[in-house]
């Protein structure tokens, strides 16, 4: 099996990093810097029509989104997937939920800060406050409330999001959950306490020191 993963800095494709080092998987790296405005390179386009990182090429196939991906190197290789009924429910929808629903009010929050950052005449100052204001009372809050109460519920009846063994799951809530702890306020001991187990696995540390954290900042 023929691996390489296109690797963009600060990004989601560090999870494909620990998903391949929980596999035990040899694999090449090929690493990718953002632009000025902190965006993935054009030239992105030359490995996949879209440019969008993640991206693995794998026995010449190139394939993206990290869902996707975590999905496909699960069937493949039968591992870092649950067996029973129950777990697989649980396992596919968060699969799905991490990008699905729980990141776009992280999104949406991070866009906003920005605007509220940015250099702009001072007389349109106030509107973009009030506008992101409005929007932070009327969606953003209510919405990351919502889902990460439920994401902390969840891991205070389990210790891993589709049962008692970690899964791809988990890899892929990696990103929705550390940008949680670290934008969206709030006591999560919880998911806190998921993150520290995360952390401390050795496939992960491997993965962070070849491919640097999640998160900028």
């Amino acid at each position: 099996m023929s691996i390489v993963v296109h690797h963009l800095e600060f990004s989601r494709s560090l999870r494909i990093l620990w998903a391949l080092e929980e596999l035990g998987l040899a694999y090449e790296i090929k690493k990718h810097a953002r632009n000025a405005e902190f965006r993935a390179p054009a030239a992105a386009r030359s490995i996949h029509p879209l440019g969008l990182f993640p991206m693995l090429s794998i026995d010449g196939h190139v394939l993206a989104e990290s869902g996707a991906i975590l999905e496909y190197l699960a069937e493949r290789t039968g591992s870092l997937r649950p067996a029973t009924p129950d777990d697989l429910r649980e396992y596919r929808f968060f699969l799905h939920y991490a990008e699905g629903s729980a990141m776009p009010p992280l999104l949406v929050s991070l866009i906003f800060s920005k605007m509220r950052a940015a250099p702009v005449p001072f007389f349109i100052r106030p509107i973009v406050r009030t506008i992101a204001a409005k929007v932070d009372a009327g969606y953003t809050r209510p919405a990351l409330d919502l889902h990460f109460g439920f994401v902390e519920e969840t891991l205070g009846a389990r210790p891993w999001f589709a049962g008692a063994e970690i899964s791809m799951a988990d890899i892929q809530m990696l990103y929705p959950v550390e940008a949680a702890l670290q934008r969206a306020g709030g006591d999560r001991p919880n998911m806190q306490a998921w993150l520290e187990r995360v952390k401390g696995r050795a496939a992960y540390q491997r993965a962070e020191e070849k491919g640097g954290p999640a998160l900028h900042g």
